[in-house]
């Protein structure tokens, strides 16, 4: 099992102007963008080894039901939920990818003024997964509250963001979101907090593998 989080740490939070980062998910709108996602998919020991195994049992062992990707760019993720899920994600050309992958994926605008995929409580949750680290904290808190109506009364919010090397591998990241930052957008947004763990080591490991993440659980009213 993984291991569970009992006292949250604090990280550096906000964007970095030293950096020339901005907050908004400018850096992650483009067709480069997708690319790199593509390209990073394929390079390496990625290309030989299941690296994504113990990620997906993750997914799948949570139970989530019907899905709503939140930020799903190529559809890494969404290959893995339960038939009927759906993505959505700012970037026209990482949905198109995901589209030719055979996943449902829409634009933000797209889902926006879509009554039947934008209706209350359609979903039984939602997925937030290495979206707010590109986010400042108030765009991060806009996206779960628009985002939120769709999943029902009951079902859950998973989100999960990269811990210390993971962070600082990738030049789009703005803000780095530790459990008690995670834990902080869950009851901003009025959700209860039900868990939270790293995985897939545990917590000190995520300073040297880049791969380890936080994880939170919490469930909608």
């Amino acid at each position: 099992m993984p291991e569970i989080h009992q006292s949250p740490q604090s990280g550096p939070t906000g964007p970095d102007p030293a950096s020339g980062r901005t907050g908004g998910g400018e850096a992650t709108a483009g067709a480069s963008y997708t690319e790199r996602l593509v390209t990073l998919e394929r390079s390496g020991f990625r290309r030989l080894l299941p690296t994504q195994a113990p990620y997906r049992w993750n997914l799948r062992r949570l139970k989530l039901g019907r899905v709503l990707d939140v930020g799903c760019g190529v559809g890494r993720n969404l290959q893995h939920c339960a038939p009927g899920s759906v993505g959505v994600d700012h970037n026209g050309t990482s949905v198109a990818t995901a589209r030719a992958r055979g996943l449902e994926a829409y634009t933000a605008a797209e889902f926006g003024s879509d009554a039947g995929l934008a209706r209350p409580g359609s979903f039984d949750s939602m997925l937030v997964a290495h979206v707010l680290e590109h986010l400042d904290a108030a765009t991060g808190a806009r996206l779960l509250e628009g985002y939120l109506p769709s999943v029902r009364p009951g079902g859950r919010v998973v989100m999960i963001t990269p811990q210390p090397a993971g962070y600082r591998s990738d030049p789009t990241h703005v803000r780095f979101v530790d459990f008690g930052a995670l834990r902080a957008h869950a009851e901003s947004a009025g959700l209860t907090v039900l868990t939270s763990y790293s995985f897939p080591l545990p917590e000190a490991a995520g300073r040297v593998f880049r791969y380890n993440e936080y994880v939170l659980v919490a469930r909608v009213p």
